[in-house]
């Protein structure tokens, strides 16, 4: 199909990019590296009045530290997130996310922002920002604010961006030493998630001592499994200890049931996926 006609507007700025939105209104939509959005408008299962591209605005794409957090502009590619020195010594939960996301094509054009503003909750890189605690910078006409990700993610497809706003980076605070993997389960290679779970540890002397702990496609955002994560502090890091606290999986969640698999099946796989996450994040 041919997408609906839209005004098209590319600035070279935020502020620019912020004017625009806030001009064109609530029917505009903003093109980061387009690999969910453009499927959408061919579909015409959305038909914005401007497309708003962020593609020229440079301050928006690369790492950098910050004191104790890195600072990931919205605009970076998953290409680029793969491949940070910083990302692998400080984050490396991201990494291994990012390295499941669809396809080399895909990784080259897609944005690490723009797969958190879409909010899917199939998508494999909301369930690794709640884990780590991560910050979103938010921009729009009032100035700049910091929205914490677990109040960022609303709903299916819903964030607490407003119609004038921009994701502009993440704050990710750095997990230096611990050891991370992101588990996912899905029917054929480079589909969506059915369930997948990103877990990160730091481990003293054989024993868990912090663990963090996030559900991909068990519920409308990503779920913090904290049921998992208080199990985990504390024990042993050996697969039955490991094994038993990941049985603690599915409580609090609300998976929906599909084409692909029903509620039960779901929780069954976030505790045997969050076993063998957590085994291979712990060495175990």
């Amino acid at each position: 199909m041919i997408p609906a006609p839209f005004d098209y507007v590319a600035p070279s700025t935020v502020d620019e990019a912020i004017a625009a939105l806030a001009e064109a209104g609530e029917d505009a939509k903003v093109l980061a590296g387009g690999q969910s959005l453009l499927p959408v408008l061919r579909m015409r299962l959305a038909t914005p009045t401007t497309l708003v591209d962020l593609g020229k605005v440079g301050e928006l794409r690369g790492v950098r530290e910050e004191g104790d957090a890195l600072v990931i502009g919205s605009m970076t590619t998953h290409y680029d997130v793969q491949r940070d020195a910083l990302i692998a010594e400080h984050a490396a939960l991201l990494k291994a996310a990012t390295d499941t996301v669809a396809d080399p094509q895909i990784r080259h054009r897609g944005t690490f922002g723009g797969a958190i503003a879409h909010a899917d909750p199939a998508g494999d890189l909301l369930a690794p920002v709640l884990a780590l605690g991560c910050e979103l910078v938010v921009a729009g006409p009032g100035g700049r604010r910091t929205v914490a990700a677990a109040d960022f993610f609303q709903d299916m497809f819903t964030t607490a961006l407003a119609a004038d706003e921009l994701l502009v980076e993440v704050r990710v605070p750095k997990h230096t030493g611990w050891r991370a993997h992101y588990e996912k389960f899905n029917r054929v290679a480079q589909a969506w998630s059915m369930v997948a779970v990103a877990a990160c540890v730091r481990t003293e002397a054989g024993s868990i001592e912090e663990a963090r702990v996030a559900l991909t496609n068990m519920g409308s955002t990503p779920v913090r499994a904290s049921a998992v994560e208080a199990a985990l502090v504390g024990c042993a890091a050996t697969a039955e200890a490991i094994r038993g606290a990941a049985e603690h999986a599915a409580e609090g969640t609300n998976p929906t049931a599909d084409g692909n698999s029903d509620v039960e099946y779901r929780q069954h796989l976030a505790r045997v996926l969050t076993g063998r996450a957590v085994l291979a994040a712990a060495g175990a």
